[in-house]
């Protein structure tokens, strides 16, 4: 079995990659995820099962963040970064920009719950019980909120002139379709 430090190295990269969506900054997200880190070693009780494990790491970096904001006095005025994860092959790089640009500014101008269940789900790579278990909501909540928040994302996209992120749009439609992740 894992000794505690080499599972939480194990989370290290989704730990960071979910800072940096929360707080689009790099070095704000290198100590989030260090906090995280040293309360999770310092922690008297740790989750044993593993995705137990891994919802309460993203519960300490989110409680994190949302000190962070508390103690800046900026409550909920945060953007997501742009995804480097397509496909170079398939788009061309302005493009790949003008879609990143408005998937960002659609995102920005989500309400900042909306923002959180996305970038859990689509960005950090949570499934719907771990989300539940972070956000102590059902699961049932989660996916209603997932939903609602894909819809919302390609209601704001779909009300621009330029055609975004057609596979990411595609991937959201079917997933609101009945594609289910537990």
């Amino acid at each position: 079995m894992l000794d505690q430090r080499e599972r939480l190295e194990s989370y290290r990269d989704r730990l960071y990659g979910y800072a940096i969506s929360l707080s689009q900054d790099p070095d704000l997200s290198r100590d989030l995820v260090q906090d995280c880190a040293l309360k999770a070693l310092t922690a008297k009780k740790v989750p044993q099962d593993e995705p137990a494990f891994r919802a309460w790491l993203f519960r300490i970096l989110r409680n994190a963040f949302l000190d962070h904001l508390r103690a800046a006095d900026r409550l909920a005025d945060f953007t997501f970064d742009d995804s480097d994860d397509l496909d170079p092959g398939v788009w061309s790089a302005e493009e790949r920009m003008v879609d990143a640009v408005t998937v960002r500014v659609a995102l920005a101008a989500m309400p900042a719950g909306q923002r959180d269940i996305l970038a859990l789900i689509d960005i950090a790579g949570l499934r719907y019980a771990e989300a539940a278990t972070l956000l102590d909501v059902p699961v049932g909540t989660v996916m209603s909120r997932v939903s609602r928040a894909r819809q919302a994302l390609l209601l704001r996209i779909s009300g621009s002139n330029v055609t975004p992120l057609k596979s990411a749009v595609r991937s959201a439609v079917n997933s609101s379709q009945g594609g289910r992740r537990r």
